[in-house]
């Protein structure tokens, strides 16, 4: 297989790109699942720009750095909030349906969710990921420049000698495509630029509203290469997902709290202003912090979600999806407070990349929640993750576009086939299953919502053992995709281990009780390979003002 541009994932960020380069030359968009099995699909909340006359560019950038803990790359917030408004009237160009409302200035119905000082989350009532998705895989299965593979799993990046071929850009290493299985065979897929965009990692842990798909693919496979990778200590927590046994991953949308929704323990007691002056529009880490901790003082497995004080009509026609989801459990959100825990849902770091999407490897991309851009810093502001991919995708295909009339001419390089050595059939899933739910109770029990320099390098301890245990299988055995994602959750366990020890300190998603104060100063954790091991590379940045 080759290709000019291979894309890998499918969610906004892989079909907005595809679609931008699928002007310039041929896409192939490989998908480990079904093409609608993303973490896009299931984004309830929407896409967040500045819409209405009374906000401003300014509060947006200002409400994303004051949500990033110090974190953020300025310019890169002000690159994306500026260039928000337009890629959301490029979304409703595609065919992107989202709920209007003609006593707005905007003309659409726009939501507020937490840490924002605005309205300006355009959506589609709670389904707003899903109508996203159906619009931009329209326009790709029509494109005849996209060929879109599902069920085909990458397992690991086409690296060559750049200065063999006498590429002078970065020198060394360069990515000319992925090893792709489908059907039990793996094969190479070239091209000339490939873009990661597989989505995050929140299958590392034990409770997640992410979907069974997200398992780090593209940050272990970059860091497997040789890219930088950075802050991989910030996992956000949702605060509220569904707490019912039946359920595993079905999120309460923050918007749920932007219309009102309130917090309250089981003694119908609000509690978040105990917390935070905004009390349940405070900012996620804020609020999933607040819940761990009622939970652990009371020993209730919960807390709940109260936005019966809402007219009933105005919550059928806002939340239908969560209502209907919530009935058939035998909870009417209209009369009954909604049970709620906290769940990883973002991982706000990635691969390290620059303002065109670009990674610290010649010829890789990174988009969407693989990537770390220095957008969301050190916690993401809700609904600001749409947006990125939508505006990243942009800027990488202008890239591509930039350097097309050099980059057309280029020959792709013959390329090893996949050796498989003495490897045998797997005969015992047991094998994988087991390492799979340790990692994920291991990662939900020690390094969690809130954690301890002790629980950490336990968690370090154990998971040197488990990765070990899982390399000498996969250097064994015939690889399986079950393997591959296992071999995946592995390492991004253990990059977001030693984040969290490297980092001493309590900023943004990362609280740790040994080190319950800022520093002085904040730093990027940036690191990547070298050999077996990490090479750590920290860079200090100095205090900004969000004034």
């Amino acid at each position: 297989m080759e290709s000019d541009f291979l894309v890998v994932g499918s969610g906004i960020a892989g079909l907005s790109y595809a679609l931008k380069c699928a002007a310039l030359g041929s896409v192939v968009v490989v998908t480990k699942k079904k093409d609608v099995d993303t973490a896009t699909n299931l984004a309830q909340g929407g896409i967040a720009a500045v819409m209405e006359e009374k906000d401003t560019l300014t509060s947006h950038i200002g409400d994303t750095l004051e949500s990033g803990a110090g974190l953020c790359d300025e310019a890169v917030v002000e690159m994306v909030v500026g260039a928000g408004p337009r890629r959301v009237s490029e979304l409703v160009e595609i065919g992107v349906k989202f709920v209007k409302d003609s006593g707005n200035s905007s003309g659409y119905s726009l939501g507020r969710e937490g840490g924002h000082s605005h309205r300006r989350v355009a959506h589609a009532n709670d389904l707003t990921g899903r109508e996203i998705e159906r619009a931009l895989l329209g326009k790709v299965r029509k494109n005849s420049n996209i060929e879109l593979l599902e069920e085909h799993v990458v397992v690991d990046l086409l690296m060559v000698d750049g200065e063999m071929y006498g590429w002078k850009e970065g020198g060394g290493q360069k990515c000319v495509g992925a090893y792709v299985m489908f059907d039990g065979v793996v094969e190479p897929y070239r091209a000339k630029v490939t873009a990661l965009c597989s989505g995050g990692v929140g299958k590392v842990y034990l409770y997640t509203t992410n979907p069974d798909i997200a398992t780090g693919d593209g940050v272990a496979m970059a860091f497997r290469a040789g890219a930088e990778v950075q802050n991989m200590e910030f996992v956000q927590f949702h605060p509220t997902c569904l707490y019912h046994p039946e359920e595993k991953n079905f999120l309460i949308s923050e918007a749920v709290r932007g219309e009102g929704g309130i917090l309250i323990g089981k003694d119908g007691e609000p509690f978040m202003e105990k917390y935070d002056p905004r009390k349940d529009l405070a900012t996620r880490d804020t609020v999933a912090r607040a819940i761990d901790k009622e939970m652990k003082e009371t020993g209730e497995d919960c807390v709940y979600l109260d936005i019966t004080g809402r007219d009933p009509e105005f919550i059928k026609q806002r939340f239908p999806t969560i209502f209907e989801r919530c009935l058939s459990h035998g909870i009417d959100i209209t009369r009954q407070p909604i049970p709620v825990v906290p769940a990883a849902h973002y991982m706000c770091g990635g691969v390290r990349t620059d303002r065109m999407g670009k990674t610290t490897i010649p010829g890789l991309i990174a988009l969407g929640e693989t990537a770390c851009t220095g957008l969301h810093g050190g916690n993401r502001l809700a609904s600001n993750s749409l947006l990125e991919a939508v505006v990243y995708a942009d800027k990488a295909a202008g890239f591509c576009k930039a350097i097309w009339s050099n980059l057309r001419k280029t020959e792709l390089p013959v390329v090893d086939r996949w050796k498989c050595g003495d490897a045998r059939n797997l005969s015992e899933e047991i094998l994988i299953n087991h390492n799979w739910d340790s990692i994920r109770r291991l990662m939900w029990n020690y390094v969690g919502i809130v954690r301890s320099m002790e629980r950490l390098a336990l968690a370090k301890k154990r998971m040197d053992f488990i990765y070990a245990e899982i390399a000498q299988h996969y250097k064994e055995y015939y690889v399986t995709p079950n393997m591959i994602e296992l071999r995946n959750i592995a390492l991004n366990s253990l990059l977001i281990i030693q984040s969290a020890i490297h980092r001493k300190e309590s900023r943004g998603l990362h609280f740790v009780i040994d080190y319950p104060d800022k520093l002085p100063f904040p730093s990027q954790t940036i690191f990547k390979r070298k050999g077996s091991s990490i090479s750590w590379d920290i860079e200090i940045i100095k205090e900004r003002s969000n004034e």
